[in-house]
C-alpha cells in the first residue's frame, strides 16, 4: 500500500513538471490558438448547431430568454424531473422551470431540439452604475445543421407567442377606471386599476344556451382571426351592443367575456372625460387585448336619435338642449373652446371616431361593447355594423335561463325536478317576465331549503304572470293613447313651424291699420281748421 501512495506522488510530480514545461514552450495565445483551431474541426464534422440566449444583452434584459422560460415551464410541468418553482408579481399561478444545468427535449413541426439552462459564477465585477447578477443564467438551444433553417425563425415565433398566453392566463386580469378624466398620474397613466375578480362565466351565466353558444364561437373567431383581419385590411377589433332590461346580466357578459378570453376590461365613465382630445388620450393608453366598456351609454351623455331631434329644428332655439356643441361653447360649434372645463362637451362625432375613426387602429385585438336599457335613444351611426358589430338583445328569463339559475344555487339539474312542476315552471317563466335579477333573489332568500326555494319561485311567477295578463289590456289602451299624444305633439310642432308667418302678417295688419287710423284723424282735423 505504502509503494503504491509512493508511486501516485511520483506521477503527479511528473505530470507538474510537464504541465510547468508546457506552459514555458506554449504560450497562452498559442494554446488559445489551439483551441480555436480545434473547436472549428470539432463543428465542422458535428451535426449540431447552438445557440446561446442569455439572461441579460448587456445591460439590457433579454425579452426571448423569459419567453423561453415561460414557454418551457408548460413542458417542464409534466415531463420534468427537477423543476424551480416560481411566482412573479401579480400573477395567478406557480410558473414550472428547469432548475440549474438541467435539459429537456422539444419537439415541433416533427423536429427534437435540446434545450440546456446553463448557471455559471460571474467574475468579480468592478465598479459599476448598475450592478449585475452574481450568476450568469442563459439558455442553449442545440438543433440539427438540416433542420436550421426551416424551424428557427417559426420556432422562436411560436415561443413568444406561446410565452404571452402563458403569461396573460397567469397574470391577474385587472379592471382600469378614469377616474382623473384624461389628466395623467405620476407615472404618465390616465388609468386606475384593481384586480379583476368577477366570477361569471359562460357557464354560469342565465341566457339561452343557442345564443352563449354563439357569443362564444363569435369571441374565439375574433381571437384567432389576426391572420384575416390583416387580409381583408380591417382593424382588429370588434364591437358588441348589449340592451334589454335592467337586471338582465349585461355587467355579467361582459365579465364572463373578459374571464372567457383572459382580457383586461377598461371601464369608461364619459361623464369624467371633458372632451375628445380627452376620449383620444385614454383610448391611446389602453392596451391590446382588453375590453372598452362604456354602460348605460344613453344615461351617461346625450346621444340620443338625429332623427327625432331633426324634427324641430325649425322651431328656433327651443329645438336645441344643452349637449348642443353650440349650446355650450358659446355658440363656435367646437366642444374644446369651453371655458369651463367641468362641462362635458364630448360629441357624437368624437364618440363615432372613438369606436371607428383613425385613432381607434392605434391597438389591436380590443373588443368594445356598449350596454343601454333604450336602445331606441341611440343614433343608427352609432349601432352600424363596424361600430356595434353584433346585437345582443338581453331579455327575460327564459324557460333554459331558468334551469341554469336553478342550477347555480340550487344545484338542480333537469332530472331532479317532478315533471308537473317542470311544465308549470316552462308555462308561466315567459309570461311572468321576470329578469335573472329577480329570480335570483328568491333563490337566494331559501338556499337552504331547495324545496321551499322552488315552490315560492313558482308562486312569484305565477302572480306575476297574471298581473301581467290583467294590464295587457291597460298597455294597449297606454299605447293608443301614446300613439295620439305623439300626433298631437306633431301637430304642434307644425303649428309652432307656421306661427312666426302669421304673426309677421298679422304684424303687418296691425300696423296698417294704425296708419290709417293716424292718417284719418290729421285729414279731420284739417277739415275742422
Amino acid at each position: 500500500m505504502k509503494e503504491y501512495w509512493t508511486s501516485l506522488a511520483s506521477l503527479l510530480g511528473v505530470l507538474a513538471f510537464f504541465q510547468s514545461l508546457l506552459q514555458v514552450i506554449f504560450p497562452p495565445e498559442l494554446r488559445f490558438a489551439f483551441l480555436k483551431l480545434f473547436n472549428r474541426i470539432f463543428n465542422v464534422f458535428s451535426t449540431y448547431c447552438y445557440f446561446d440566449i442569455t439572461e441579460i444583452d448587456g445591460v439590457n434584459t433579454n425579452e426571448l430568454y423569459n419567453a423561453v422560460q415561460l414557454y418551457l415551464s408548460s413542458s417542464v410541468s409534466i415531463s420534468g424531473s427537477r423543476l424551480s418553482l416560481t411566482r412573479a408579481l401579480n400573477s395567478s399561478a406557480i410558473t414550472f422551470g428547469l432548475s440549474n444545468n438541467d435539459c429537456i427535449y422539444d419537439s415541433f413541426n416533427g423536429v427534437t431540439v435540446l434545450w440546456e439552462h446553463v448557471v455559471a459564477p460571474r467574475q468579480t465585477q468592478t465598479f459599476s452604475w448598475r450592478p449585475m447578477p452574481e450568476e450568469k443564467r442563459g439558455f442553449t438551444l442545440r438543433i440539427r445543421k438540416k433542420d436550421k433553417s426551416l424551424i428557427l425563425d417559426l420556432y422562436l415565433d411560436f415561443i413568444m407567442e406561446k410565452a404571452n398566453d402563458i403569461r396573460r392566463k397567469n397574470q391577474d386580469r385587472l379592471l382600469y377606471t378614469n377616474s382623473r378624466g384624461g389628466s395623467l398620474d405620476s407615472r404618465g397613466h390616465p388609468w386606475e386599476s384593481v384586480p379583476f375578480k368577477h366570477p361569471s362565466t359562460f357557464e354560469t351565466l342565465a341566457i339561452d344556451p343557442d345564443k352563449k353558444m354563439e357569443i362564444m364561437e363569435d369571441l374565439i373567431s375574433f381571437a384567432n382571426g389576426q391572420s384575416f383581419y390583416q387580409k381583408t385590411g380591417r382593424a382588429w377589433k370588434r364591437g358588441y351592443l348589449l340592451y334589454g332590461p335592467p337586471g338582465t346580466g349585461k355587467s355579467s357578459m361582459i365579465a364572463a367575456m373578459a374571464n372567457y378570453l383572459g382580457y383586461d376590461i377598461y371601464d369608461l365613465e364619459l361623464t369624467e372625460v371633458h372632451n375628445n382630445s380627452e376620449l383620444r388620450k385614454l383610448l391611446m393608453k389602453t392596451s391590446s387585448k382588453s375590453i372598452i366598456v362604456i354602460e348605460d351609454i344613453d344615461c351617461s351623455i346625450s346621444l340620443s336619435n338625429r332623427k327625432k331631434n331633426n324634427g324641430g329644428s325649425g322651431s328656433g332655439s327651443g329645438s336645441r338642449n344643452y349637449y348642443d356643441p353650440e349650446m355650450r361653447c358659446g355658440g363656435s360649434g367646437s366642444g374644446s373652446n369651453c371655458e369651463d372645463g367641468n362641462n362635458n362637451s364630448i360629441t357624437l362625432s368624437g364618440l363615432l371616431n372613438f369606436t371607428d375613426g383613425l385613432w381607434s387602429c392605434c391597438g389591436s385585438e380590443r373588443i368594445f361593447v356598449f350596454t343601454t336599457n333604450h336602445i331606441e335613444k341611440l343614433d343608427p351611426a352609432l349601432l352600424r355594423s363596424g361600430r356595434m358589430d353584433m346585437h345582443i338583445f338581453m331579455n327575460f328569463c327564459s324557460y333554459p335561463a331558468l334551469l341554469i339559475l336553478l342550477k347555480n344555487y340550487l344545484l338542480y339539474e333537469e332530472s331532479d325536478l317532478e315533471e308537473e312542476i317542470l311544465k308549470e315552471l316552462e308555462l308561466v317563466v315567459d309570461k311572468a317576465e321576470m329578469t335573472p335579477a329577480d329570480i335570483s333573489e328568491v333563490l337566494i332568500k331559501n338556499k337552504r331549503n331547495k324545496e321551499k326555494a322552488v315552490r315560492e319561485l313558482l308562486e312569484a311567477l305565477k302572480i306575476k304572470a297574471e298581473r301581467n295578463v290583467k294590464n295587457g289590456g291597460n298597455r294597449q289602451k297606454k299605447n293608443s293613447d301614446e300613439i295620439e299624444d305623439e300626433e298631437e305633439e306633431e301637430e304642434q310642432e307644425k303649428r309652432a313651424l307656421e306661427s312666426p308667418e302669421e304673426e309677421e302678417e298679422e304684424g303687418s295688419d296691425d300696423f296698417d291699420e294704425e296708419d290709417t287710423c293716424k292718417k284719418g284723424g290729421i285729414q279731420e282735423e284739417e277739415k275742422i281748421k
